[in-house]
């Protein structure tokens, strides 16, 4: 999938001299001992020092890291579950509002928004305030609260991945399991959404969702204590390899020059922006076009249900076939399944195709983390998993308002014919 991306850390992060003397990285990847001075030319030196200990950790840094990840999971199941609620409230958040799909559609677009200032904000709160106090806000209010929301899925995002990718200890079973917090949010939320969406007080359910968020403040709070990154990784035993000295905007300016991020940016903007288009738009697709009853909403559920088992289940098939292999035959298949939902009109044919789509789309997002982390320099990893979330924001709000724009003009019914030139462009990407 992006074989061919140049990256700046082909070869393993440089581990300590035997002398004691430290190793250097300049951005081209090049070593060199220099005493933590610049060398010839003004080529900025970045500074990596190995710290931990390869020998096998506590039973206190096992349980510590564990806890850690666990609050991680349960970040990650907050951005799940709001990705999940909107869904099965869209069709009623239409009609008390009297708003059209292009109107509806802003809700994305602010979202959108909010991620950018948050994927922004996050290379300098990182260094500035410590891995700890990036905790989100809730998603409170509806839609001039969705920028406050989208600057906190950014911070949890970024800080989330970057941590996770970070780790050197079951670091794939932790990572899926990760990846699985978020679907199983996805996949709850709607189950509670569509029951709110039948009373009419509908808006209370964000009160559920705001004790969620308090919760998880809480916890980030208890389990992080306000620490930086590195220190937090060290408290489970984990190695941190490297660490950038600098400024800021010298990290920012690594992170923006660096190739690799934009074409994971660029891959995930598509991905994301059609996983959101999907468990958003598929409840009012099947309300109005399979005529579903009032408890469509639970589709959605079926949606991120399946997503949640393909992040589990399909990992031995993943690591058989190698994940390049099998990002292009998940592809073929969702795209085949999609064209199966567009032709034949059947409710309950449409139900169980689009919980496989959301299965086959399961191990995608994971598969385009783990290649991040293994090429991007582990000192801006944080950082730049929060600029490459920007990317996928974008397409999780872009990719939604242009169906809801064309759905204003053509109908619902126009839905699939622009899932499917999505999941093409995906494909090539």
């Amino acid at each position: 999938m992006f074989d061919g991306v140049p990256s700046q850390t082909a070869s393993p992060p440089p581990s300590p001299r035997p002398n004691g003397g430290t190793e250097f990285l300049d951005l081209e990847g090049k070593s060199a001992t220099d005493g933590g001075k610049l060398v010839a030319g003004g080529k900025l030196r970045e500074k990596v020092e190995s710290y931990g200990s390869q020998t096998p950790r506590t039973r206190k840094q096992i349980v510590a890291g564990n806890v850690q990840c666990f609050s991680l999971c349960f970040s990650y199941f907050l951005i799940g579950w709001n990705s999940g609620s909107t869904g099965p409230l869209l069709p009623r958040i239409q009609s008390a509002y009297g708003v059209s799909y292009v109107v509806g559609s802003l809700i994305f677009i602010l979202s959108c928004v909010g991620y950018l200032c948050g994927a922004f904000m996050n290379v300098w709160i990182t260094d500035k305030l410590g891995f700890g106090k990036s905790v989100g806000p809730p998603f409170a209010w509806f839609i001039f609260f969705n920028v406050v929301n989208g600057i906190g899925i950014a911070l949890q995002d970024s800080h989330g991945n970057g941590f996770v990718g970070s780790l050197t200890y079951s670091k794939a079973t932790k990572r899926g399991i990760y990846h699985a917090a978020y679907g199983l949010g996805a996949f709850a939320s709607p189950f509670v959404a569509t029951q709110f969406s039948h009373m009419n007080r509908w808006s209370f359910h964000y009160f559920t969702s705001l004790g969620l968020a308090v919760c998880n403040t809480f916890m980030q709070a208890i389990v992080f204590r306000f620490r930086d990154h590195s220190t937090c990784l060290l408290e489970g035993g984990e190695n941190v390899h490297a660490l950038a000295e600098g400024k800021d905007t010298g990290k920012l300016k690594q992170i923006i020059s660096h190739k690799a991020v934009h074409f994971l940016g660029f891959f995930v903007m598509i991905y994301y922006g059609v996983e959101v288009t999907i468990g958003r738009w598929i409840v009012t697709y099947i309300i109005d076009e399979r005529h579903g009853g009032p408890n469509s909403g639970y589709i959605s559920s079926g949606f991120f249900g399946g997503l949640t088992l393909g992040r589990v289940i399909l990992l031995p098939i993943n690591k058989w076939l190698g994940e390049h292999r099998v990002f292009y035959i998940y592809a073929l298949l969702s795209l085949g399944l999609e064209l199966v939902i567009w032709f034949v009109p059947s409710l309950v044919g449409s139900v169980i195709t689009v919980s496989v789509i959301g299965l086959l789309f399961g191990p995608i997002y994971p598969i385009s983390m783990n290649r991040a982390a293994r090429i991007l320099p582990p000192w801006i990893l944080t950082g730049a998993m929060g600029w490459i979330g920007g990317f996928g924001t974008c397409g999780s709000a872009l990719v939604p308002f242009i169906t809801g724009a064309i759905a204003q003009e053509y109908g619902i019914k126009s839905l699939h014919p622009v899932y499917a030139l999505f999941l093409l462009w995906r494909s090539v990407a």
